[in-house]
């Protein structure tokens, strides 16, 4: 039923009948699903439903605000969720029940349900920044909640991606109410940790990541947008709500053929999109101190609550995710903290978690065997710990890290991560100088190079890149299918090196972070190096693990600008991979090299300027080298026996 927070047992038979009454009546206009009919009226039975509550926040701006609690006179524990997207429950004249089947499954467990919507967002009050959006706003919610007569002053934090990704600064302000978090594909409010400085998975390798001009272009409305009259009463709103979403679509677009548009900045001009915030991010350095303002997390700032970690292995940001568990791990001043985190490592794409666990998961085109996790039960467990005080079995039965491996098709466990038994083990490029595409002869080896320098060459012209196929990716508008997909097609591209071992004799798992070095020349002023690890099957295919880019200007540090000289030598560190695969006996390893991979990574247009302010491109020749002077290698993490 509907009510008040403060009168919402006052409530008489009538009013009562009269919401069930509109309710079977909207439901039977709008032909609803019988499954969401019921998810619906089984809410209703065990819950008070208080919607368009508007949360004050310290400087008067108002955030919706619905609620689901049990109907109990105990006070119970809070699981919040804080999210940009739209969660009313009327859309396009229809009852949409996701945040209903959210709500049963809390509240059957006895907890209160709390979805808001962020500042600016909807029928929330104020302008809305995707970095902006004030941290006090996160902790005067919580100052709200556990001061409600209902409340028993505990909360968790639950949600995947940008639902997610506000937790971990908030969490840093350490209100004594945040209890427990559960944050799922929580990369993009990661700026820095340790060696990654993706700045919310804006960059990576110092390379615009141009998932962001597509998920833009998707959520931020017309600046024209209706807004609610400022002091709208929690009446209106319920009744408005029902007949305005405040949610309209841009026009579709071809997103790929979007992002071909140069100069980079005005992509989202070119099609119409809204570009205020774009327009100030786009034009950011990685370094830049805007990214240091704001929602984002750095590893300067420490994380003060118990934690159960999601990240997937076809996710965007899967290394830093994992690098901010270690982090925390290894670096919480509070030796509890420290002792609480957890993490899930599945083998989904982003927010898989709890639906893409079937029998025959398939991941792009790879099937990687039966995945199925059993998400609610250990997530329900963790907070029934934290936000009820039970004295379950979760830690007992809960391994630190849970890892599923590709190509053995297993979950697995591991006290930290990497596991102990990891050992990073070499594998040198190495080539007659003829390593370009499938056919060429490029192999990685463990025997040490000689001094003779092969070098490896090749053409990278920015009006013609190398496309993305598959990979880690999100958000995409549809310019790429994430997950893995056979790259042989692919590898016959002459601006591809290819290196590969020998036929395996016996099955290796590699599972930890993938370290490369290369040993890099051009004739430009700055250009890219992109990498991919790859596991290639008897019959040929080629499936993408994990896949990495450096922009050559940023390889002494994202603090300054240091651009090459014709002919020399520079040696570059790329971004970490990540994986945990099993390479069957008969397979053989690779890795592939490049200077594009778009458009998963804005182009480098070779000429050492801006480069998102410009249209022409230059022309590189670029070079891998490898000799025992420049040995250029890969260095994965094989597991011991």
């Amino acid at each position: 039923m509907l009510s008040k927070t403060n009168n919402s047992n006052k409530m008489n038979r009538h009013t009562i009948l009269t919401y069930f009454v509109f309710t079977y009546l909207l439901i039977n206009s709008f032909n609803l699903r019988a499954q969401d009919i019921d998810i619906l009226d089984k809410l209703a039975e065990i819950a008070i439903i208080d919607q368009k509550i508007m949360m004050p926040m310290r400087d008067g701006i108002r955030l919706a605000t619905d609620i689901y609690r049990p109907k109990t006179n105990k006070k119970v524990p809070i699981i919040f969720s804080r999210t940009p997207y739209n969660f009313n429950l009327w859309r396009d004249g229809k009852q949409q029940t996701g945040t209903v089947k959210r709500a049963y499954e809390a509240v059957k467990r006895g907890y209160a349900y709390v979805v808001q919507n962020e500042r600016g967002r909807y029928f929330s009050e104020g302008e809305w920044d995707i970095l902006g959006t004030p941290l006090t706003d996160g902790y005067d919610a919580f100052s709200w909640m556990k001061d409600q007569s209902w409340s028993n002053g505990k909360i968790g934090l639950y949600g995947c991606s940008s639902t997610a990704e506000w937790q971990m600064a908030v969490s840093a302000l350490d209100h004594p109410s945040l209890a427990a978090m559960v944050p799922q594909g929580f990369g993009a409010g990661v700026g820095r940790v340790g060696e990654f400085m993706e700045q919310g998975n804006w960059y990576r390798g110092g390379v615009e990541q141009m998932l962001f001009f597509s998920w833009l272009y998707s959520v931020e409305q017309d600046k024209f947008k209706p807004r609610i009259p400022k002091g709208a009463t929690q009446e209106d709103l319920i009744r408005i709500s029902r007949f305005y979403d405040l949610a309209p679509e841009n026009p579709k677009v071809d997103m790929a053929k979007a992002m071909e548009h140069l100069p980079i900045q005005d992509i989202l001009k070119n099609i119409n999109g809204k570009y205020e915030i774009f327009d100030k991010m786009i034009r950011r350095t990685p370094n830049h101190a805007d990214w240091f303002k704001g929602g984002l997390y750095h590893d300067n700032m420490e994380i003060k609550t118990p934690s159960f970690w999601f990240t997937s292995w076809y996710d965007v940001s899967v290394g830093p995710n994992i690098a901010l568990f270690n982090h925390v791990r290894n670096n919480a001043k509070n030796a509890n903290v420290r002792d609480n985190q957890y993490l899930v490592i599945a083998p989904f794409l982003h927010c898989g978690y709890g639906r893409d666990g079937k029998e025959n998961t398939i991941v792009g085109e790879r099937n990687i065997g039966n995945a199925t996790f059993n998400n609610d039960e250990q997530v329900f467990a963790w907070f029934d710990l934290w936000l009820k005080g039970e004295k379950n079995d979760f830690k007992e039965k809960t391994p630190r890290v849970q890892y599923y491996t590709m190509g053995s098709n297993k979950w697995q466990a591991s006290e930290v991560w990497p596991p102990k038994n990891a050992v990073m083990t070499s594998f040198y490029l190495n080539s007659n100088g003829k390593a370009n595409s499938l056919y060429g002869d490029g192999v990685l080896t463990q025997n040490k190079l000689g001094d003779e320098d092969y070098a490896d060459a090749f053409t990278y012209d920015p009006m013609n890149p190398v496309r993305s196929y598959g990979g880690n990716v999100c958000c995409t508008g549809g310019a790429i299918e994430g997950g893995a997909f056979n790259q042989q097609q692919m590898e016959k591209d002459q601006s591809i090196l290819v290196y590969t071992t020998d036929v395996l004799k016996e099955g290796v798992e590699v599972s930890g972070f993938i370290e490369s070095t290369l040993y890099v020349s051009s004739d430009a002023k700055d250009t890219d190096f992109t990498i991919k690890l790859i596991d290639v099957y008897p019959d040929g295919k080629a499936y993408n693990l994990d896949e990495t880019i450096q922009r050559v200007r940023y390889r002494e540090g994202y603090d300054k600008e240091v651009f090459m000289k014709k002919g020399e030598v520079y040696k570059v560190d790329l971004t970490p991979m990540s994986t945990s695969n099993y390479f069957k006996k008969g397979h053989r390893i690779r890795i592939e090299i490049s200077s594009s991979n778009f458009p998963r990574f804005a182009r480098n247009l070779n000429t050492g300027g801006k480069n998102y302010d410009e249209k022409v491109g230059v022309v590189a020749h670029n070079k891998v080298h490898h000799s025992k002077k420049y040995p250029s290698q890969i260095r994965l993490p094989i597991i011991s026996n």
